[in-house]
């Protein structure tokens, strides 16, 4: 991947903007409802992990459930926090997910992603399982990066 790819979906009310920026050591996602950088995560995974031997999905097809995230990642936190523990957690779901989603599309040795997060608060819960717009969201970015992502 050597491209710089970019789009937004509309998910009720809220904007949320996607933006991939490959550098020649690692790329950088920027996930976005605020218009700023949020919090940075970084996902990473050594060499010797297997990145298909967990997943038999075909992320190709939008209608395949996504893939799980390896169980060798490991997920830094950069800069930032997220403002609850609740929304720390989806940060780092979102950080593995897409990370994973650009491993098995890319292919080749994976390199590091850097995750920006900046999601609006949900006024549904703060704790425990993520909201119906949390989901919404999530599920959104996931089906608009696969998109990009093949184009």
């Amino acid at each position: 991947m050597s491209k710089f790819l970019q789009t937004s979906v509309l998910v009720g009310d809220l904007r949320t903007e996607l933006i991939v920026q490959p550098f020649a050591d690692r790329i950088l996602v920027l996930v976005t409802q605020m218009g700023k950088v949020g919090n940075l995560i970084q996902a990473s995974i050594p060499s010797t992990a297997d990145l298909h031997a967990h997943t038999s999905v075909d992320i190709s097809n939008l209608l395949e459930p996504l893939p799980s995230p390896p169980p060798a990642i490991q997920l830094t936190p950069i800069f930032g926090s997220a403002p609850s523990a609740h929304m720390q957690t989806l940060y780092s779901l979102y950080a593995a997910q897409i990370a994973t989603l650009l491993w098995l599309t890319i292919g080749g040795e994976p390199r590091s992603v850097v995750v920006g997060i900046a999601l609006c608060g949900s006024k549904e819960r703060e704790e425990g399982e993520p909201g119906e717009r949390e989901q919404q969201t999530f599920h959104a970015v996931m089906e608009a990066l696969r998109t990009i992502l093949l184009k």
